[in-house]
């Protein structure tokens, strides 16, 4: 899925010659913190809620205030997790879309994006989840498939986070099982460190609950 795809239509930019005060209720009424700056389709910047709160002159239009506008965006062809890890970096929630012409085409908000991933990754899907720790240059997602197919079981989706300051690397799997005890062994005769595993219909419950919880404080 690509930055184009991704485009909240409800969510409008707004000019520089409109009012602060105009910013700041946009944001109230789509329940973001971020809203990109436009002018017919020149693209200028992204406001942010923070530095409307500290501008004094709420009546004051955008362009007279003289708030700076932080250049970030994202191109149409740009995949999700990229898109992903430029809000993270940043702490967006908001982040403008351009096209190859640098023309400002929509935006996209972070609420949409944690909709889209948990329905891409099969987090709703029934499973269970098992995460391993592997030495960055002993990875391989091909051996880790073929452990969990052993035990006439498939991973559903897998992630991968690192660190800078290791060599070890945590390795997410959601396969499409709750009972894991026969690919743990599995993994375990194969010299595979299991950090932790989710399989009980309480644990799912648990993650059901914390992500409605996070989407719920996300549409506050």
């Amino acid at each position: 899925m690509i930055a184009s795809q991704l485009i909240v239509d409800l969510l409008p930019p707004i000019k520089p010659s409109e009012s602060c005060q105009k910013a700041m209720r946009w944001m109230s009424e789509f329940k973001v913190a971020h809203l990109p700056v436009v002018s017919v389709n020149k693209y200028l910047g992204i406001i942010t809620e923070e530095d409307l709160l500290d501008n004094n002159s709420q009546e004051l239009s955008i362009a007279e205030s003289k708030i700076h506008l932080s250049d970030i965006f994202v191109y149409e062809y740009q995949h999700i997790f990229e898109v992903m890890r430029i809000m993270s970096e940043n702490n967006l929630t908001v982040i403008p879309i351009l096209d190859v012409k640098e023309n400002y085409i929509g935006a996209t908000t972070l609420s949409h994006l944690m909709t889209l991933t948990a329905n891409t990754t099969s987090i709703k899907e029934p499973g269970g989840v098992i995460v391993l720790s592997v030495n960055s240059k002993d990875y391989s997602l091909a051996q880790i498939a073929q452990i969990v197919e052993s035990n006439n079981a498939r991973i559903l989706s897998s992630y991968v986070t690192s660190s800078d300051d290791t060599t070890e690397i945590e390795v997410t799997i959601k396969i499409n099982k709750i009972e894991l005890g026969a690919i743990l062994q599995t993994f375990n005769r194969y010299d595979y460190t299991v950090i932790n595993t989710f399989q009980r219909k309480d644990d799912f419950d648990d993650l059901q609950n914390r992500y409605d919880h996070l989407m719920d404080m996300l549409d506050l």
